[in-house]
């Protein structure tokens, strides 16, 4: 049993409303003394990832530049959940807009907290075998993808290395290599 007890938010206000998350500032009482701290989070939209694999055994990677890290990096595809959408649709959404790639089903690997100390929402893992080249990549004007087919025996290589670096991304495909070694029938 813990002794860690839930602080208790008493107020939070909006600091900046941005396009894909907004900034809070929070009051919060302290379950141990009752004294009062500010806090901020972000709030933001549940997010998708999902791991597509092709017959050949090819892992469905896309290659961009990011403006966080101002790199381009090798990912898989993934977004943001629409209001109201299944977060399983998300996934095979975004695989097709980033990649022309369709997905027939997917399959959960889980819900993971993207940064809990400051992000209030969630990313759900997919993976989806046997997807297939049908359409054109379909990016917006702020954003360009290439699709990069990787040997799904070369992942775990490339996520010690560090080619694939994306915190969340990472966190996915190990959660994909853990899965197929343990259901090595898949």
């Amino acid at each position: 049993m813990s002794d860690i007890k839930p602080w208790r938010r008493l107020s939070s206000r909006a600091l900046a409303e941005c396009r894909i998350f907004n900034l809070h500032e929070s009051t919060t009482e302290s379950p141990e003394t009752g004294a009062e701290h500010q806090f901020y989070f972000i709030e933001s939209a549940d997010w998708v990832n999902i791991v597509p694999i092709t017959d050949n055994n090819e892992v469905v990677c896309i290659r961009q530049f990011r403006h966080g890290n101002q790199a381009v990096t090798i990912e898989i595809p993934g977004g943001m959940v629409d209001p109201g959408e299944d977060p399983a649709i998300s996934a095979a959404r975004e695989c097709l807009e980033e990649t022309g790639y369709s997905c027939d089903s997917v399959i959960s690997l889980g819900v993971l907290a993207p940064n809990p100390a400051v992000f209030d929402n969630q990313v759900h893992t997919y993976w989806a075998k046997g997807v297939k080249a049908t359409a054109d990549i379909q990016n917006t004007a702020t954003e360009k993808t290439e699709v990069v087919l990787i040997p799904l025996a070369d992942i775990a290589d490339m996520l010690m290395r560090g080619d694939i670096d994306h915190a969340l991304v990472v966190a996915t495909l190990w959660r994909l290599l853990y899965h197929l070694k343990e259901n090595p029938q898949l």
